[in-house]
C-alpha cells in the first residue's frame, strides 16, 4: 500500500497507509488525521480537506480540474500548489506522497 505523509502546519509529520483507488482524504479520514475535515464526504462540495501538495509531487499529483479549482475558491491561504485532498486518486506512483494541511480549513 502507498504510504502517504501529512504535515500539519506545526510541522507534525504523520505517516498512513493509503488504499490504491481510494483517495487521500479517505486515507486521512481513515487515520484519524488532524487537519482534514472532509465535511461533505468527498464530493468535491466543499473546501475542507484542503491541502499543500508537496512541490517535488505537484507534477505526478498534476492540477486541479475546473471544479475543483472553483471549490479552492472558498478554500484559506490558497497556494499554488494547493488541492483537495478528496480528488487526489491513490495510485501506485504516490508511494511517499507528503502534503501539509493548512492552519485553518475553508
Amino acid at each position: 500500500m502507498p504510504k502517504i505523509t501529512f504535515v500539519d502546519h506545526a510541522g507534525k509529520a504523520r505517516t498512513v497507509e493509503g488504499v490504491v483507488g481510494s483517495t487521500v482524504m479517505e486515507a486521512a479520514i481513515r487515520n484519524n488525521v488532524p487537519g482534514v475535515d472532509a465535511e461533505c464526504g468527498g464530493a468535491c462540495a466543499c473546501a475542507t480537506c484542503h491541502v499543500y501538495v508537496d512541490g517535488e509531487w505537484a507534477a505526478v499529483v498534476g492540477p486541479a480540474q475546473d471544479m475543483e479549482q472553483d471549490m479552492l475558491d472558498f478554500a484559506s491561504d490558497v497556494r499554488a500548489t494547493s488541492r483537495l485532498c478528496c480528488q487526489i486518486r491513490i495510485t501506485p506512483e504516490l508511494d511517499g506522497l507528503t502534503v501539509t494541511t493548512p492552519a485553518r480549513q475553508g
